[in-house]
């Protein structure tokens, strides 16, 4: 019998457990496979962590947040003999392939094991930020979108009450995706994201010009990752929440929100208020397009293991499902092109 296993790593995201689901019913039911789960991502496989996963043991869990698998943001390359931890437990498990759901750097991992150790690895793309490259749409993207929206159109309503400027900031790391989305869904008069920097003379001459035409407010979103640039800061502001790096040489964002709120007040006398919805973005139940989303993935990378193909990541483009080479794509991040801001620009204001 055919052993495989699955493995969720980096942060969690609405619609891992729809596709932990999907990867177990279509396996055992479809090829008669055996499926692992690792526990922990690649700290998980590192240290020898696998439960089995049966058709009971997913029953009921596309509705639920999070992962029954935990996760972590762990890479076995900056561990002493992680690696060869790693294939040590793959070959003592018995398993013929790994599928890989996770977002950029768990999947250039992925990638890497499959380029340099023929680790036979499928990828699965999941995250908020929507940011992997060779697909339009991460599992995970739909539902944060849809829980800053409503975040938003709540804003308006105190925005309105109090006449004031409310600057809302969300998750997105590196990509405006979030950002973009959410502010167009929810009449946002302003998005700043990572790709495009803007001055804050420019946002603050946005808002005046909203107060000229007669409005006593305005909605500014903006990307944790936003880069706006200031007389004091020519490369933008500070998004870093703290200096330290995790295993994948990324910093904690968070807290531009804040800046862009006091200098707002400041060059303009608004008064002005920030919201930083936080991890709010990525808790709770999925929504239906994830859930259907995450499940036509795991589907598809259960039929890529039956036949073999490996290093490869399963995507959508348009609505199909096809698969594309993991490492080139696992290397592109999928960034919010100028075209489409400037498109949503005219929007603005």
């Amino acid at each position: 019998m055919v052993k495989l296993g699955v493995l969720n790593g980096g942060a969690d995201s609405p619609g891992l457990n729809a596709a932990i689901r999907a990867i177990t019913l279509r396996a055992v039911r479809q090829y008669k496979m055996e499926v692992v789960g690792v526990l922990r991502g690649w700290r998980g496989l590192m240290d020898g962590l696998f439960v089995p996963l049966t058709e009971r043991d997913v029953e009921g869990v596309i509705s639920r947040g999070g992962t029954l698998l935990r996760i972590s943001r762990t890479n076995p390359y900056r561990h002493p003999h992680g690696v060869e931890r790693l294939l040590e437990n793959f070959k003592r498990l018995g398993l013929e392939a790994l599928i890989v759901v996770g977002g950029a750097e768990t999947l250039s991992v992925a990638a890497r094991l499959w380029i340099e150790s023929k680790v036979p690895v499928i990828g699965v793309p999941k995250t908020i930020d929507n940011d992997v490259g060779g697909t339009d749409y991460s599992f995970g993207f739909d539902t944060t979108v849809n829980i800053a929206t409503e975040a938003i159109d709540r804003i308006h309503t105190t925005a309105e009450s109090h006449d004031r400027v409310m600057v809302v900031e969300v998750m997105g790391h590196h990509a405006g995706w979030i950002a973009l989305y959410a502010g167009l869904a929810g009449g946002a008069d302003l998005v700043l994201v990572p790709e495009h920097p803007v001055s804050i003379d420019k946002v603050c001459e946005t808002i005046a010009g909203i107060h000229e035409r007669g409005r006593d407010f305005s909605i500014v979103v903006v990307a944790e990752g936003a880069c706006v640039t200031t007389d004091k800061a020519p490369n933008g502001m500070s998004t870093h929440a703290s200096n330290a790096r995790d295993e994948f040489d990324e910093v904690r964002m968070g807290g531009v929100g804040v800046q862009l709120g006091k200098e707002i007040e400041a060059r303009t006398g608004y008064e002005t208020r920030v919201t930083i919805l936080g991890h709010t973005q990525r808790g709770g139940s999925p929504s239906a397009f994830d859930r259907v989303l995450a499940t036509r993935f795991g589907v598809a990378a259960v039929d890529l293991a039956s036949k073999k193909k490996f290093g490869r990541l399963v995507a959508i483009q348009g609505n199909n499902i096809v698969d594309v080479d993991l490492a080139e794509n696992a290397a592109e991040p999928r960034n919010v092109p100028r075209e489409m801001y400037d498109a949503a620009l005219a929007l603005f204001g």
